[in-house]
């Protein structure tokens, strides 16, 4: 009997170690039915031991690695030989108000990171963002420069303050923040400046350093979300730890009135006129997962198409024909292409730097300093 109860608690002290966590960080527990699937669902690898073995004092140190980091090209100091010619200052377009705004450099990376990552991820998570977001503001600045948007009305490129898209000021920040402004804007901010004179680049120019929230587990070329092009260091990339990013999985779910209306809305071409279980056709994947094309009312669109007609997370999806609408099942949160967020904070919280998380995401890119211009 003792032997039989000592094993119970430990059963039951392993499966709180599990779920706790869990609910704490706010991940969804949830249930669901037998529908008919139209597209079958690919399922998420399972990783080779649990993300929570055991609890932890502090957050950026909750996660327990399922396996080492692996060595990445990127060593501990950026290559000094390559310097980029950077910018003082951002010019800013914000849509909510139509208003420029000038920002300095330091500004606009500290506001960019408040705006794009949680403020509760781990520093060398906040550290790569930082890169990314100078990085991209950097490689628009010069595009700029060379070939201005009239639409831009002199900005470098275009930001949202209302609703916290790619920058917002301290002030926003704070606000956000309520009670802990104090701590999470000193946090931001020691990631941002320490690494304010970074950016990546690929043959001497700064890179586009996309990013995106979550990816589906494996983040998406380049290639078959832009027009087919191909960008050398936007190629896929390991990104495991986003299956346990909270929201992974969701679903939406539609009447096939909601469906059919909302697709003719954007292709009015589409022969919906049929039964429902007829609309959707044959689907091919990206070795990553994401959809890039499927069969919808005798055409052939791209699985982002999909997502913007029917405003879902992404473009990695299934499709479940319930009886009395469809269910569209998706994966990640975002184009999948570049740094993904959740990502990177599962990285570091495994004891990845900085430097090793731009180089999971941004292979062959490289550290360069920046030069400011005199």
């Amino acid at each position: 009997p003792m032997m039989k109860g000592a094993l119970l608690f430990i059963a039951v002290f392993a499966l709180l170690m599990l779920v706790i966590p869990m609910i704490a960080i706010g991940y969804p527990i949830e249930s669901s039915g037998e529908p008919a699937v139209v597209h079958t669902p690919q399922p998420a690898p399972q990783l080779t031991q649990p993300a929570w073995s055991q609890p932890a004092a502090e957050a950026e140190d909750a996660l327990v690695a399922p396996q080492a980091p692996p060595a990445f090209p990127v060593g501990e100091e950026p290559d000094t030989s390559s310097v980029v010619l950077g910018a003082t200052e951002f010019r800013l377009l914000d849509e909510s108000t139509g208003e420029v705004l000038t920002v300095p450099v330091r500004d606009f990376i500290r506001g960019a990171v408040a705006a794009e990552m949680p403020a509760s991820f781990h520093t060398e998570a906040l550290k790569a963002q930082a890169v990314a977001a100078h990085t991209y503001a950097l490689h628009h600045h010069r595009v700029q420069q060379e070939n201005p948007d009239p639409g831009l009305k002199g900005a470098d490129f275009k930001v949202d303050l209302a609703n916290r898209k790619v920058y917002i000021t301290e002030e926003m920040a704070r606000e956000f923040y309520g009670e802990l402004a104090d701590e999470y804007w000193e946090k931001v901010c020691a990631a941002a400046d320490s690494v304010a004179h970074l950016v990546l680049e690929y043959e001497g120019e700064p890179i586009v350093a996309a990013y995106h929230a979550i990816s589906s587990g494996m983040t998406e070329d380049a290639a078959n979300v832009w027009e087919g092009e191909s960008v050398p260091y936007l190629r896929p990339a390991s990104s495991e730890g986003d299956y346990l990013a909270p929201d992974y999985e969701t679903e939406k779910e539609f009447s096939y009135e909601e469906v059919k209306n909302l697709l003719l809305a954007v292709y009015p071409d589409l022969n919906l006129s049929g039964s429902p279980d007829t609309w959707f056709g044959a689907m091919e994947r990206s070795p990553s997962g994401y959809v890039t094309s499927i069969e919808v009312g005798g055409q052939v669109l791209h699985g982002k198409d999909i997502r913007t007609a029917l405003d879902l997370r992404s473009h990695n999806f299934d499709v479940v024909d319930t009886g009395n609408g469809f269910v569209f099942v998706v994966y990640g949160y975002g184009h999948g292409v570049g740094l993904s967020q959740y990502g990177a904070d599962f990285m570091a919280r495994q004891g990845a730097t900085f430097e090793e998380i731009l180089a999971n995401y941004y292979s062959g890119a490289t550290l360069a300093e920046v030069a400011l211009p005199e």
